[in-house]
């Protein structure tokens, strides 16, 4: 609850200009919420395909590891899985409405041919280079969806709290304000009927003397 004004004009004119910033304030975060939603909406479908294929490259890849199991054992699998490799991914700062997000600018060819891997095709068999290649694959896909999904969750953020301050301002500031503001005048207005009828009862005196 905000402090009682006391019933001056000097108090109904900042409180009436406080009122106005506030509603001000509120249609600029509506259109921001909007907008925020719209961008939410746009980036949501793509999103939401990126993360069938992924699912139906997890399948994909682990069936193959299981085949690959099978065919070679943990111990075999394990010794022809290297060598291992850094893969460098470029992420530059972007800016969606204010809000801060990345975006992948750069990225290394995940997907390797057969003597990339650094094994004989002999030794390692089909089994073996289909589960690298379906889990190169999915790395990818893991990668190119985290940039998207990072900015889901940004701007989801956003619209919840954006949503928050609108609730405050709608539901508590602006109905004090105008609480305040609709006392404050009544009070004023009572006083000039008061002041008037007092007046007038000394000029009906006035007259009444003379």
């Amino acid at each position: 609850m905000t402090a009682r004004l006391a019933p001056t004009r000097v108090n109904l004119l900042r409180a009436r200009r406080r009122l106005a910033q506030v509603l001000r304030g509120t249609a600029l975060l509506k259109r921001k919420r909007e907008a925020l939603v719209r961008e939410l909406f746009r980036l949501a479908r793509p999103a939401a395909d990126a993360r069938v294929r992924i699912a139906e490259g997890f399948t994909e890849a682990y069936d193959s590891l299981l085949h690959a199991l099978a065919m070679h054992g943990r111990s075999g699998l394990r010794a022809i899985a290297g060598p291992s490799r850094i893969l460098d991914v470029q992420v530059d700062p972007a800016q969606i409405w204010g809000i801060t997000v990345s975006e992948i600018s750069g990225r290394p060819s995940i997907q390797r041919m057969l003597d990339a891997r650094g094994i004989a095709p002999a030794s390692a068999g089909p089994a073996t280079s289909e589960t690298a290649h379906r889990f190169e694959a999915l790395t990818e896909l893991l990668i190119d969806a985290a940039a998207a999904e990072q900015r889901i969750r940004r701007i989801g953020d956003a619209v919840a709290q954006q949503t928050r301050h609108l609730r405050t301002l709608e539901q508590r500031l602006t109905p004090e304000l105008e609480g305040q503001i609709a006392v404050v005048q009544a009070t004023l207005q009572e006083r000039e009927r008061e002041e008037y009828l007092r007046l007038k009862h000394l000029q009906q005196r006035s007259k009444r003397r003379a």
